[in-house]
C-alpha cells in the first residue's frame, strides 16, 4: 500500500473531478465504503478513475470489479503484458491521464506481441495471438475492455494528468517516477475476491470462456449496466449508431451529433465515440444530477467498450 501521505493526497485529488462530486473517503458508507476499502487494499490507494463513480454505488462497484479482475488479480498473464494492453488502449483512445499512469510500465517491463495484438483491437482468435491460451486471451481482452471503458470515464471527469497542476514542469518527471512506483497494484491479489460486491450476472461471454472468474466478473458488471435507468430512447440510438461504427474518431468538430435533438442522446454518443469532445455546455444541456450523469456516462462507456470486444449489447 502507498505511504500515508500519498494515499491522503489521492483522496484529496478525487475532489477535483469535473461535473460530479465524488463521495469523500471519510463520508463513505455502505457499498461505497466497502469498495473504497478494497480499492486501497488491492490497488494501494483510492484511485480517482474508480472513485469518480461513487455517486452511483452500483456503477462504482462494477467499475472496480472490472478493473480488479482484469488488471489486478493474479492470472496466467504477466503484469507487463497487462500494463502494455492498458497503455496501448489508452494511447489509442487519446487518454493522457491513463497513458501517464500506465505508460511508465512500457519502458521498464518490455513489450509483448501477443499483448499488442489484443490491445490493437485485432480479434482475440487472430493467429498472430495464437501462442496465448484461452485463459490468457480472456485476461488480456478483459484489460482491453476495462480500459476502453475507463478511458472514456476519465476523459469526461478527470484532467489530463494524475499529477496536480501545481507540480512544475521541471519536477514532473521525478514526480511521475515516484508516483509510478505507488500506482502499480499490489502483488498476490487472488482472483475473484471482488465478485461478492455484485449480484450474479446473466450473460455468458465466449471471449471469456477460458477464464471463469473473468467471465463471472464481466457478467456481473454487464447486469449492472443493463439495469441502469437510462431511457430506452437513448439506449436505442446509441446502440444503433455503435452497431455500424468502425471505431474511428469522428474528428474535432461535434457537428456529427447535431442531428439528434435529445441532449442526453448527444451526450451519450459523444462519450461513446469522442469523449474528448465532452464540455460544460454538453453536460449542462443534458441536465443530469451527479448520480444520473455517472450512470449515463458509465452506460455509454460500457456500450462503446462492448463494441470493441464483441460483447452483447445492454439493451
Amino acid at each position: 500500500m502507498a505511504p500515508v501521505l500519498v494515499r491522503l493526497a489521492l483522496r484529496r485529488a478525487v475532489r477535483e473531478a469535473r461535473y460530479v462530486r465524488p463521495v469523500p473517503f471519510g463520508r463513505a458508507t455502505g457499498l461505497v465504503r466497502d469498495v473504497y476499502g478494497r480499492l486501497e487494499r488491492d490497488f494501494g490507494m483510492l484511485a480517482p478513475p474508480i472513485a469518480v463513480h461513487s455517486p452511483s454505488p452500483a456503477v462504482l462497484a462494477a467499475s472496480w470489479v472490472m478493473l480488479r479482475e482484469s488488471l489486478v488479480a493474479e492470472g496466467e498473464t504477466s503484469r507487463a503484458d497487462r500494463e502494455i494492453v492498458a497503455t496501448l488502449v489508452s494511447r489509442g483512445n487519446s487518454c493522457p491521464y491513463c497513458v501517464e499512469v500506465h505508460g511508465m510500465a512500457l519502458d521498464s517491463l518490455g513489450r509483448s506481441s501477443e499483448a499488442a495484438a489484443i490491445a490493437s483491437g485485432r480479434p482475440v482468435a487472430d493467429p498472430r495471438a495464437g501462442t496465448l491460451s484461452p485463459g490468457a486471451r480472456a485476461e488480456l481482452t478483459a484489460v482491453a475492455f476495462a480500459f476502453h471503458y475507463l478511458n472514456r470515464v476519465v476523459s469526461v471527469f478527470l484532467g489530463p494528468s494524475p499529477l496536480p497542476p501545481t507540480v512544475p514542469d521541471s519536477a514532473r518527471a521525478k514526480a511521475k517516477a515516484v508516483l509510478g512506483r505507488f500506482l502499480r497494484p499490489v502483488e498476490g491479489a487472488s482472483p475473484g475476491e471482488s465478485l461478492d460486491l455484485l449480484p450474479v450476472g446473466s450473460r455468458d461471454f465466449d471471449w471469456a470462456a477460458g477464464n471463469p472468474v473473468v467471465e463471472d466478473a464481466f457478467s456481473r458488471a454487464w447486469s449492472v449496466f443493463a439495469a441502469l435507468p437510462v431511457p430506452s430512447s437513448v439506449r436505442n440510438v446509441v446502440e444503433r449508431e455503435l452497431s455500424t461504427w468502425d471505431g474511428s474518431p469522428p474528428g474535432l468538430s461535434r457537428s456529427w451529433v447535431d442531428a439528434f435533438d435529445d441532449p442526453a442522446v448527444r451526450l451519450a454518443l459523444v462519450v461513446a465515440k469522442a469523449p474528448y469532445q465532452v464540455d460544460d455546455a454538453l453536460v449542462a444541456a443534458a441536465g443530469p444530477g451527479d448520480r444520473e450523469l455517472v450512470e449515463l456516462v458509465g452506460w455509454a462507456s460500457f456500450a462503446a467498450a462492448a463494441r470493441f470486444v464483441g460483447l452483447p449489447s445492454t439493451t
